[in-house]
């Protein structure tokens, strides 16, 4: 069973690229998370790749999943006609998942597939301790990771409290946001001042610098903390950045569209050793392959920067024409949208004058024509949905409400949709709602665990302080902070 079978021709120049630079173009519905995974196995099962020496990095969790499973399958199928010399389908199910769990075993466990923050989360696992401040602050490999509501929590804290701040006139939300974005950019707080203009700026820096020496006291991290510190690790400690870079010989990216600077190093790193990538040629049994779509960026209120990718051949690409470059492949046959969409999104698209030229290709029919229906506002749209889905039910007996699915933008549009709903006397269910780890009985969990490795997590105890409820004031928790301060301990003690 060879890898490359069942792929298109690009497709196949993708997974057979060996050593060496490759940016994958691909387009919307182009079959990029195949050409990934069929990648991984190429590498395994054609060149003999060490599984631990691939690190796989995807934007999503479920993504991560998704990969390892399709992978597993790959492989496990691959094994199947090799050991039994008989196609997948075939083997009974006992078989089947013992041909899994073997994969998962030698294989897929092996491998590092996830998102950028669970990876270098792990890497710092192993690292943390080697990271030398210039403020002299200090973390263990039992640190926290604090999400977003902790780390409004103390900065919180540290504007209302600590600098005495209106938090009217000086949002906490606003100056969390402010200090993501300078870590995101790679700044410390120092570099943060110097980029910030008006009292405003340099009290947000202010503030930074004090929310990094809290997170340190409580042994925390915040979510950008686990990008920028292994950066910061990497730029110093070289005998750290070489021991990551030999151990990942091949680096695979998803989505290279929405990567940030701080990842984007990151990568450089990991793939050069500390080199300028223009001048970095030990490709031997070593890879860069990233997958991203320039049209596609949309998380730059997230930093995202789509540039990045488009600067890769300037990067390491071979500077040729893209008709003759060996550094790039474009994905461009469309198996997901039909003719007509496609011919709409290659025409709004190319207006766009900072892009990879592409024309998406289909594979399925010509399609419905493409309606749109305007509307005078949301109560009136609400109304036009429903009295289409009351015409397309009324015109097809086989036809149930479970049948259909009303999509929307922002939550707040579910509100007049609802209504219409209802008064249609239209029975529907909303999809979604607060995520699991969001809810406020998941996060005290959370917070006790947290306590549990790490007794000096003050943000973990405030949470759980008074839950359930032991009769412990707000009066009674800010004595007992007042004296931690004053006595220069954590909270716990």
């Amino acid at each position: 069973m060879s890898f490359l079978a069942g792929l298109n021709d690009a497709q196949r120049r993708a997974v057979d690229h060996h050593e060496g630079p490759l940016l994958v173009v691909a387009g919307a519905g182009s079959g990029k998370t195949r050409a990934l995974t069929h990648r991984i196995a190429h590498l395994i099962g054609e060149h003999g790749a060490d599984p631990s020496q691939i690190l796989a990095v995807t934007f999503t969790n479920k993504a991560a999943r998704e990969m390892k499973e399709r992978l597993e399958l790959l492989l496990a199928q691959r094994l199947a006609q090799s050991q039994f010399g008989q196609p997948w389908s075939t083997l009974p199910p006992v078989e089947q998942r013992q041909l899994r769990s073997r994969i998962y075993r030698e294989v897929t466990k092996e491998l590092w597939i996830g998102t950028f923050h669970a990876l270098f989360a792990r890497m710092l696992r192993y690292d943390i301790d080697k990271f030398k401040d210039k403020e002299g602050l200090t973390w263990t490999k039992q640190f926290s990771i604090y999400d977003e509501a902790d780390a409004q929590s103390l900065v919180k804290e540290i504007v209302t409290q600590e600098l005495q701040l209106d938090p009217k006139r000086f949002e906490p939300k606003k100056v969390r946001w402010a200090i993501s974005n300078a870590k995101n950019q790679g700044w410390l707080p120092d570099q943060m001042e110097a980029n910030s203009e008006g009292q405003r700026g340099k009290l947000a820096a202010d503030v930074y610098r004090r929310y990094r020496k809290a997170l340190a006291a409580n042994n925390a991290l915040d979510f950008d903390d686990l990008l920028l510190l292994p950066v910061q690790l990497l730029q110093q400690n070289e005998q750290v950045r070489s021991y990551w870079h030999r151990r990942f010989a091949h680096v695979l990216v998803d989505e290279y569209q929405d990567t940030n600077r701080t990842q984007y190093d990151l990568i450089k790193l990991l793939v050069t050793d500390g080199k300028e990538p223009q001048v970095y040629d030990n490709w031997s049994g070593r890879s860069v392959f990233v997958v991203g779509d320039a049209d596609q960026s949309i998380y730059s209120f997230r930093a995202a920067d789509f540039t990045i990718l488009m600067g890769f051949q300037d990067d390491f690409g071979d500077q040729a024409p893209d008709e003759a470059t060996r550094t790039m492949v474009k994905l461009e046959e469309n198996y997901r949208s039909t003719a007509t969409i496609l011919e709409a999104a290659n025409a709004l698209i190319s207006n766009n004058s900072e892009r990879i030229d592409k024309v998406l290709r289909p594979t399925r029919g010509e399609g419905e024509l493409i309606s749109l229906t305007r509307c005078d506002d949301e109560i009136a749209e609400a109304e036009a949905v429903v009295h289409r889905l009351r015409t397309m039910e009324a015109a097809n007996p086989e036809l149930s409400w479970g049948d259909m699915a009303c999509l929307y933008r922002t939550n707040a549009q579910s509100r007049a949709l609802e209504e219409s709903l209802v008064r249609w006397r239209i029975p529907y269910v909303v999809v979604g709602g607060l995520r699991f780890y969001d809810r406020r009985e998941i996060k005290d969990v959370l917070g006790y665990l947290r306590l549990m490795i790490n007794p000096a997590d003050t943000v973990s105890l405030l949470r759980v302080i008074n839950v359930p409820k032991r009769g412990i004031g707000k009066t009674t928790i800010q004595r007992l902070t007042d004296a931690a301060n004053q006595l220069g301990i954590p909270l716990w003690d």
